[in-house]
């Protein structure tokens, strides 16, 4: 049987999942319970977490199952498996002004399958002040379908220009009583 990373393997599958965040996993769900909502919003910790709730997040929006994410339906599963509405971008790599450009040209796509087409932008503290400069007008309006998940472990980095237009999630370290726990039932 091949290996599985471990990161994997222990990744939250729901938000019931979440060990450790119990103050954002379910409010990190709520705003985006209204319907028609333009949603941006920023994730912010010392690695932990901030990118598999937003994979979460993902999933949830599009779901078309009875729980948010079910993990079952064809939505859930194609985000799974690389799926053309949500679109991870690592801003590390990634941080130019013709990066957020070429973004900006595709915002404007409709989702290929679901209602919304999610933008995961990793390490957004990376960003040059010209992308960024470009990416607060896509941020101040955008496209309905459109929801932007910004995630950094250094949020003094983002212009306040960007964050005052964002809701703000701080994540927290795990404990290792909690970290225990959780391995212990997943075994």
């Amino acid at each position: 049987m091949a290996e599985q990373a471990l990161y994997r393997k222990y990744r939250s599958s729901d938000f019931t999942q979440v060990i450790g965040q119990e103050h954002s996993s379910g409010r990190c769900r709520m705003p985006f319970r209204a319907a028609g909502c333009r949603m941006r919003t920023v994730y912010r910790s010392a690695r932990v977490g901030k990118t598999s709730v937003a994979r979460l997040l993902a999933r949830s929006l599009n779901c078309v199952g009875e729980t948010k994410p079910c993990n079952t339906c064809n939505l859930c599963l194609a985000a799974l498996n690389s799926s053309l509405d949500v679109i991870e971008i690592d801003a590390a790599s990634n941080r130019s002004i013709d990066a957020v450009r070429e973004l900006r040209e595709k915002v404007g796509l409709a989702p290929a399958i679901g209602k919304y087409k999610i933008y995961i932008i990793d390490e957004v503290h990376m960003l040059t002040t010209e992308a960024f400069n470009a990416l607060l007008k896509t941020l101040e309006e955008p496209p309905a379908h459109a929801v932007f998940v910004l995630a950094t472990t250094e949020a003094h980095k983002v212009p306040e220009t960007i964050i005052s237009r964002t809701q703000r999630f701080s994540f927290k370290p795990i404990t290792e009583t909690d970290i225990v726990a959780h391995l212990a039932r997943s075994q």
